[in-house]
């Protein structure tokens, strides 16, 4: 094992040197032309305009070949990225049990394709279940208490009768995170999520528990409004949570309607003016496409407003019914309701 590391080791320090070679080995050439050739040792101007261009085409040669494996260097990079991205904050199934699902996120890291928000959509035997999630800080340094909370969630959506319970199992998974990471009190204290977990049941019920998170909109037709959420609980991890959680029920999700839950970073960018990102006029402008579309525009609109200058990592998750409501059935032609006799006296 220990071979095979050193073997892939050495193949990848090849890899980097090897555009390399050509340039450095024609200025050892132009080098040792320079030292021992007796006609470049001559006197003149032609020589030295010759010497001049033999040595800049050699620094040329060197500049190209580190820019060439800095390039192959970044895109494995991003390539290592994007495959983590997949694997950590994947993409929900675009239907899970009667709705379309859609989701995306930016990052305000520069070069990053993940950062500090989380979203994930589980179908289970109690409803679909939703969770979206801010870590106070974006970009890398974040990804911890991300991996951490979707691993928690991805079990106790399916472990836990009630959405109380998946709650918990999220906030003991980030304080064991947090005791790992910083065993100091003072630094354990400073680290936060604010988190929205949501329960859509077959009925289309909405069933949340708001941990200092955003609400979610609502669009029926054009029209954009918000959900209300309930009294707010703490965010995780800045205080302990209530001895009684009771959801709070925000009504039914009707088939045609759509939900959109967003993090801050959507509704708090500013443009070069100060001026908050519209996001209500967003979704209304954008209210009748497919969930991906949804996303897809809400975000073009939120690079065009900030000038492709995010603050603060941006996630949308969308969800529209497409449940069919069953209509009441119509009493069979030719029988007739009667009512019963009286009893008798």
């Amino acid at each position: 094992m220990f071979r095979d590391r050193a073997v892939v080791a050495e193949g990848s320090r090849l890899r980097r040197i090897g555009p390399l070679a050509a340039p450095v080995g024609w200025g050892v050439v132009a080098a040792a032309w320079r030292m021992w050739c007796p006609l470049a040792r001559e006197p003149g101007l032609p020589m030295r305009v010759a010497g001049s261009v033999v040595f800049l085409t050699v620094g040329i040669g060197l500049v190209l070949g580190v820019r060439c494996g800095l390039l192959r260097e970044l895109a494995r990079v991003r390539a290592v990225a994007e495959a983590a991205q997949q694997v950590l904050l994947r993409p929900p199934p675009p239907r899970i049990d009667g709705l379309a699902v859609a989701a995306g996120q930016l990052s305000a890291a520069r070069g990053a394709v993940v950062g500090g928000d989380l979203y994930e959509a589980a179908a289970t035997p109690y409803g679909v279940r939703i969770v979206i999630g801010d870590v106070r800080g974006h970009g890398l340094a974040a990804l911890g208490t991300v991996a951490a909370l979707l691993g928690s969630f991805r079990e106790a959506a399916h472990d836990e009768t009630e959405l109380a319970g998946v709650l918990r199992r999220l906030e003991r998974a980030l304080g064991r995170h947090l005791c790992e990471r910083a065993p100091e009190e003072h630094l354990v204290a400073e680290e936060f999520v604010t988190l929205l977990l949501l329960e859509i049941r077959p009925d289309g019920e909405i069933r949340v528990l708001d941990c200092g998170h955003p609400g979610p909109y609502r669009i029926g037709g054009r029209r954009v409004e918000p959900v209300p959420v309930g009294e707010p609980l703490p965010p995780l991890g800045a205080f302990p949570l209530p001895a009684e959680l009771a959801p709070y029920t925000a009504g039914r999700l009707l088939p045609g309607e759509t939900l959109v839950l967003h993090t801050d970073g959507a509704e708090e960018a500013r443009d070069h003016r100060g001026r908050f990102f519209p996001l209500p006029a967003v979704l209304a402008g954008a209210a009748r496409e497919a969930p991906a579309e949804l996303v897809r525009q809400v975000h073009t609109a939120l690079l065009r407003h900030t000038g492709g200058r995010l603050a603060d990592d941006a996630a949308l998750l969308v969800v529209r019914s497409d449940r069919v409501r069953v209509p009441a059935q119509p009493a069979e032609p030719g029988l007739r309701r009667t009512r019963p006799a009286p009893s008798p006296r």
